[in-house]
């Protein structure tokens, strides 16, 4: 079974080749994605790495947890599930 994890405090230019590259020392990565701005596409300083199992996972967190990539000691961390949030703000009201 897949694990998400979490990668925090990331270098605007990180690439994600860059973490396939590095999480890909532990275990078989499915997928990378770093988060980027919608308006102006640049990076928000953290992304999600998809690995193939929870202990190639758990390693990967363990070994890359405060390391340093491209300046920057990372947060490496198990990715919490996504819950539905209500954006509330303006607009009409949801009755």
């Amino acid at each position: 079974m897949t694990q998400k994890v979490y990668v925090g405090n990331l270098n605007y230019d990180t690439q994600e080749s860059t973490l396939q590259t590095l999480f890909s020392e532990y275990g078989e990565v499915q997928s990378v994605n770093i988060i980027t701005d919608r308006y102006s596409g640049r990076s928000k300083g953290f992304g999600f790495v998809e690995m193939d199992t929870e202990e190639a996972a758990a390693s990967a967190i363990e070994a890359l947890n405060g390391r340093a990539v491209d300046g920057r000691n990372l947060r490496v961390d198990k990715a919490k599930p996504r819950t539905n949030r209500d954006r509330g703000g303006w607009g009409p009201p949801r009755w």
